[in-house]
């Protein structure tokens, strides 16, 4: 037992070590099929000859918190815990190539059940990429896999990559960073971190995009041109490294899954597309949600309480069961807004009902939809909102990977003449936002090529706006088309969110055209993403009107 490993289970509420002593067998040597050798480290409890393994796939290495927390942390309740760097990292051969993790998993595999102090009984954990790798290997893995405890992920990267048709600029150039970073040697990493972000920073303005990596890193890096070149939904490249085919392989073999998700985390709209595709594979996956960000600590926490759990349950531990887990339903749920929790028999919630709020000409927001006021006039006004590539709407929280994510205060964007604003009265009674989101915004624009950013916030009695869920699309000329009328109906999901919002507060909408950096800017020309250097005005009438009721809906708890 360790003082770091101690420290950690008083904080993540776990209960006292079943071994006390964990040894670790270093750099360990696997040779994968065409010779490229991988590294893992082999986290063996005291008196544990043979028995079932944990399997971590990392690209952040096996050191640190990697290895603290998803080896010995693990170890400690008495299971046998590898944590293999993937190719390209941390003293694993081969050039890293994102996210193409089934062959490299389907070998490991291989050679862990073929291991002598293996009994033939599998499970996984990690978040994020370590979630990633799980789908990845999860069909080779067959009838040997009993658990997987997948936090913060998807079986596919590449809808965060595109969320909308737009591109995840922060997110995608500050891993970037991130990867080249620790792949730096000591002198060099040392310097990068002393510069922290400023590097990212000072390139995510750049044009045109294939550029960006170069100011960022240094030096050019093929994965982020490859994301720059392989945005069409039909890639090749991305089908390669997309593993929700295999959705059906693990229901049909009974693998317990354990789904941790954050409100405000990257992945979660991908996240939950997995968890409805296990339950109509006929699984029953538990899944937990909260208001977390990527990677947070609570949200961590409560994952891995839930994972050894389950690894507890399947893998027949036997002993005293992981403490602090919450009550087997499928679904638990921490609401922000001080909503307290939720135990549901399934996402979204079987009795949420559907509740619009109308965008109103005088920038209210009601549940009422807006009266016919045109008297038969041909054309309707609406609210101009204009987008300028140039100076773009700035980002300002909401889920991305580093920096300022979450909840953040409104009130400066919100001040912005880009940023359109509409408010409902104070609610009489709370009203708790438990399930989808959706918005359909009308429009009239004489550019074809435009994104729209729309999101919804909670305003207290003092008068703070801070966001709760978001989305964006992007649009193309004649998709969505164009109406007789010269009208565009933009249809578009936001992050799925629990949240109360509670009496006295107000409801908020913000329509706007981006949120650059965490969505690259639309430069309004169409031309190829990383290729863009000319910068077009954007402006649109977003309308209100009986005939073109512009809203957003709220998958809201039934009032009992």
């Amino acid at each position: 037992m360790s003082l770091t490993t101690a420290l950690l289970r008083r904080a993540m509420r776990l209960p006292a070590p079943r071994a006390r002593r964990v040894s670790v067998d270093r750099d360990v040597a696997v040779p994968m099929p065409d010779g490229t050798v991988l590294r893992h480290d082999h986290h063996r409890p005291a008196g544990v000859a043979r028995g079932p393994v944990v399997v971590v796939r990392s690209p952040y290495g096996r050191a640190g918190w990697v290895g603290t927390v998803f080896g010995r942390l693990v170890a400690e309740r008495g299971l046998q815990v590898v944590v293999q760097s993937v190719r390209g990292t941390a003293g694993s051969g081969g050039v890293l190539s994102p996210f193409d993790e089934a062959d490299d998993g389907c070998a490991f595999v291989a050679w862990v059940l073929d291991q002598p102090w293996c009994d033939g009984r599998l499970a996984t954990l990690g978040p994020s990429y370590l979630g990633l790798t799980q789908w990845a290997l999860a069909p080779a893995a067959g009838g040997a896999l009993r658990a997987m405890g997948t936090l913060v992920t998807a079986s596919s990267f590449r809808g965060q990559t595109y969320p909308g048709g737009a591109f995840s600029l922060d997110n995608a150039l500050s891993w970037t960073s991130t990867m080249r970073t620790l792949a730096a040697g000591p002198v060099v990493r040392v310097v990068r971190l002393l510069r922290g972000r400023r590097n990212v920073v000072d390139a995510l303005d750049a044009l045109p995009l294939s550029s960006a990596d170069s100011r960022a890193t240094g030096g050019q890096v093929d994965w982020f041109q490859d994301w720059l070149r392989e945005s069409d939904p039909d890639s090749a490249y991305w089908a390669h490294r997309s593993y929700g085919a295999g959705i059906d392989d693990v229901a049909r073999a009974g693998v317990e899954v354990v789904m941790l998700g954050g409100f405000s985390d990257i992945f979660l709209p991908w996240q939950l597309a997995d968890h409805a595709a296990l339950r109509a594979a006929g699984a029953r996956p538990r899944l937990v949600l909260g208001p977390w960000v990527h990677t947070a600590g609570p949200g961590m926490a409560a994952g891995m309480r839930e994972s050894l759990a389950a690894f507890e349950r399947v893998l027949d531990g036997g002993g005293a069961t992981t403490a602090a887990t919450t009550t087997q339903t499928p679904v638990a749920v921490t609401l922000s807004g001080g909503g307290g929790s939720r135990r549901l028999a399934d996402w979204p919630p079987p009795d949420a009902v559907e509740r619009t709020w109308y965008l109103r000409a005088d920038h209210s927001l009601s549940v009422q939809p807006p009266p016919d006021r045109t008297d038969g006039a041909v054309r309707w006004p609406g609210t101009r909102v204009d987008y300028d590539p140039g100076d773009p709407t700035p980002a300002v929280g909401g889920p991305i990977l580093t920096g300022r994510s979450g909840p953040r205060d409104q009130s400066a964007l919100e001040a912005r003449p880009d940023v359109a604003v509409f408010s409902s009265d104070p609610l009489a009674d709370d009203v708790v936002a438990l399930g989808p989101v959706s918005a359909t915004v009308h429009l009239r624009t004489e550019v074809g090529h435009l994104d729209v950013f729309v999101r919804v916030c909670d305003v207290d009695p003092r008068g703070r706006s801070v966001n709760i869920t978001d989305g964006l699309v992007r649009l193309t000329p004649g998709s969505p088309p164009t109406a007789a009328d010269g009208t565009r109906a933009v249809t578009l999901d936001l992050w799925p969110t629990g949240h109360r919002f509670a009496a006295g507060h107000r409801l908020r909408v913000q329509v706007s055209g981006g949120a650059h950096p965490r969505f690259a800017r639309n430069p309004g020309t169409g031309e190829p993403l990383g290729e863009a250097t000319t910068l077009v005005p954007q402006p649109r009438e977003v309308l209100h009107d009986a005939a073109h009721p512009t809203a957003v809906t709220l998958a809201v708890e039934p009032r009992h």
